[in-house]
């Protein structure tokens, strides 16, 4: 149950950085939310050059792929790399909450459904796991 759950929070993440990545944010969030386009123009928009839409794809395509693999055939070795990827994209989710919140002053909705999704599924795994170490 928990890996569908996961399937579908990626994939809501993923399409949510498909958006970004391929409509300009000023068409995504209208004109009268320019937030979208001050989040996405300013200088945190990019890491390494790449636009961080871009990483979303990659990372969520990634998940994704692990996720299903996990629901076919599962072994503790995928699992321990979605617990990985979901816990470094929560660390980059906390991060770009607090850009938007306090550096910028601008949020982009498309971005908080991405940061709050991989934080929604940090919080599945956590108490995934605090309920495995209960019932031992």
């Amino acid at each position: 149950m928990k890996y569908r759950i996961l399937l579908i929070v990626f994939s809501v993440c993923l399409v949510a950085s498909a958006i970004l990545s391929v409509i300009p944010p000023s068409n995504v969030c209208g004109a009268n939310n320019s937030g979208c386009s001050i989040v996405n123009n300013s200088k945190y928009g990019k890491t390494f050059g790449v636009r961080n839409s871009y990483w979303g794809i990659f990372a969520f395509t990634v998940l994704i792929s692990l996720t299903i693999s996990q629901l076919v055939k599962p072994n503790k070795k995928k699992e321990n790399f979605i617990a990985l990827g979901i816990i470094l994209g929560s660390i980059v989710a906390i991060y770009f909450i607090y850009l938007q919140l306090f550096v910028i002053k601008a949020y982009c909705k498309y971005c908080m459904v991405v940061d709050i999704g991989i934080l929604f599924a940090l919080a599945i795994i956590v108490v995934d796991r605090l309920f495995q170490l209960r019932w031992k």
